[in-house]
Formats: C-alpha cells, structure tokens, sequence
C-alpha cells in the first residue's frame, strides 16, 4: 500500500514537473514574442522617422535644384529671363522708396554673370542643421580662418544649443530655415507658417542672444509643394524686415543621386565661375558625412581660383527665384 501511494506521489510530482516546464516554455515563447514586437514596433517607427527625413531632402532640391542642375549645362540665354529665375528684370525704385523694413533687393540674374576679369564672391551655406556634422564643418571652416552661413531648424538639448552658440560666437551667419521642416505643416496655412517662424526666431534669440534676420523657405521660394501661394509667406517676411535667400548653386547633396564628395566639388566648381555671386547650398545634416568630406577639397579648390568666401550679411547680394520686392505689399 504504501509502495503504490509512494509511486502515486512520484507520478503527481513529474507531472507537476511537466506542467512548470511547459508553463515555462510558454512564458518564454510569449516573453520572446512581446520583446521581438516591441523591438520591431521600434525599429519600424525608427525608419519611418528616416524615411521622412530622407523625403524632406528630396523635396528641398526635388523642386528646384533639380533644374537647376540640368540648366546648369547649358549655355545661359542672352535674355533678361531664364526658365529658373522668375525675377523682374529690374528693381523699380518707386518700389524702393514704399520699403520700409529694409529688406535687401534681390540682383538680376544676368547682370550677376561673370565676365572673364570678374571676381567671385562666394557664400557656402549649409541647410538642416545642426548635427554632429556641423561641429566638423566648423573644424574645417577654423582650419582656413573662413565664415559661412547656417540656415539651421530648430533641435532642442544641449549638444545642438552649443552648436548654435558656436555658430555666432566664431562669427558665422546664423539664419532660419523653419523650426520644423515639415512641409506640410509649415507650408498648410499662414496661420502655421507665423507659428513656426515666429518659433525659430525666437528659440535661436533665447539661445544665441541674436536677432536672425535672413531665412530660407525649405525647398526654396520657387517650391511646388506649399498648400498656400508663395507670395503670402513673401510678404510676411517683407514686413519683419527679413531678407531670404535661396541660391544659384547646388552641391547636389539633397538630391537623389548620391554624389561622391569629389563629384559635389565638380557640381559647385562648375557653376561658380559663371557667377560674381554665388549662394552655394549644402547641407549640414546627420547624413550628409559626403558634404563633410567635399568641404576641404571645394575650400582648396575655390581659393585656389581666387574667389573670396564669405558669410552671409546685410551687403551680400541677394539670390531669389522669386524676387521679395516682385511681391505686392
């Protein structure tokens, strides 16, 4: 009797065994699951938030860049209009004289074309920062004692607010170039254009302790993605007092052709000999380590030709596809 109630509680006991193992395999299997959802629910929003950041570049240069580096092959019409810059062929002064927020006139394209003696004037710009790439932009543009210009957007912490000090106090042009960058919230109404201009402002004031006072619509003044007429926003910032740029030369490192950082000197090298004034855009984003490796080269190359680098300023001539004061006020 007392043999079968033994082998009876040894049995219950390896079945109680089995059960607390199965029971574990299971919690297992479920705790494996739930990691590898999270992990993916992870890694999926990670490159969504990539993807987005890769379309917002397209559509900086999609627009624009994109014809202009076609047109940058050809030989520049002896006209006062080209396919690529919608601006009058000359400023009226009657218009002039009504400015009252000292906004800067944007040139004629042709009366900006290089003869053979002209000098040149260069400004690098970079767009979309700042990043871990713009401390090393700065490293470089320190190494040649030369200033540029950073039309950054708005990134909270304290390695990008040190970035954005760094910026002025090397005494480079801090501008605007929106605090989101998302398209279709900047771009939905005036009501969120004001929103986030007013955002960048006074965000880069706060850090910096500098009034910014030049801006560069994501995508250029010329873009086709904005739900709302140009001129509006135009006409906003004509009456801040703030002079945008977009440019005339494009690295080609926003575009989707992935250029190697030889080929992004070869596409500014190209362009800036025809111009006495060249805004050049780059950018200074997380992903642009080309753009990083083409400046010391394109530095070389454009010193080289004897052009004079300079930062952004109230004197530099302005570069708009659509001219501020072509905008009724």
């Amino acid at each position: 009797m007392e043999d079968s109630t033994a082998k009876g509680l040894k049995e219950a006991r390896k079945r109680r065994e089995r059960i607390a193992k199965v029971k574990a395999v299971i919690i297992g299997v479920v705790g494996i699951w739930l990691f590898l959802s999270v992990a993916i629910c992870w890694f999926l929003a990670w490159k969504m938030y990539r993807l987005e950041e890769k379309v917002d570049y397209l559509l900086d240069n999609f627009t624009v860049s994109g014809r202009m580096e076609a047109e940058s092959k050809q030989t520049v019409p002896d006209t006062d209009e080209s396919t690529y810059f919608n601006l009058e062929n000359s400023i009226d002064e009657s218009l002039m004289d009504e400015m009252d927020y000292g906004v800067v006139p944007a040139m004629n394209q042709k009366e900006n074309m290089a003869d053979e003696d002209d000098a040149h004037r260069v400004y690098l710009t970079f767009d979309d920062g700042p990043s871990g790439n713009t401390s090393q932009i700065l490293d470089i543009l320190q190494k040649y004692n030369l200033k540029a210009t950073f039309f950054v957007i708005g990134r909270e912490g304290e390695e990008n607010e040190a970035l954005y000090k760094r910026i002025v106090e090397e005494g480079h042009t801090l501008a605007m170039h929106s605090y989101s960058h998302k398209y279709k919230d900047l771009y939905a109404s005036m009501e969120s254009f004001v929103d986030d201009f007013s955002k960048i402002q006074n965000y880069l004031y706060k850090v910096t302790g500098k009034e910014c006072l030049f801006y560069r619509f994501p995508g250029g003044s010329s873009n086709k993605v904005s739900n709302t007429n140009m001129s509006e926003f135009i006409t906003y910032l004509n009456e801040q007092g703030i002079t945008y740029f977009d440019w005339n030369v494009s690295s080609g490192d926003a575009t989707s052709q992935a250029y190697t950082p030889e080929e992004l000197v070869q596409n500014v090298m190209t362009d800036v000999v025809r111009y006495k004034t060249s805004i050049v855009l780059m950018h200074d984003a997380e992903t642009k380590t080309s753009t990083v490796q083409a400046l010391e080269p394109m530095i070389q190359a454009l010193l080289g030709m004897g052009a004079e680098i300079l930062p952004i300023d109230e004197n530099t001539t302005v570069v708009q596809h659509i001219a501020a004061l072509s905008v009724e006020q």
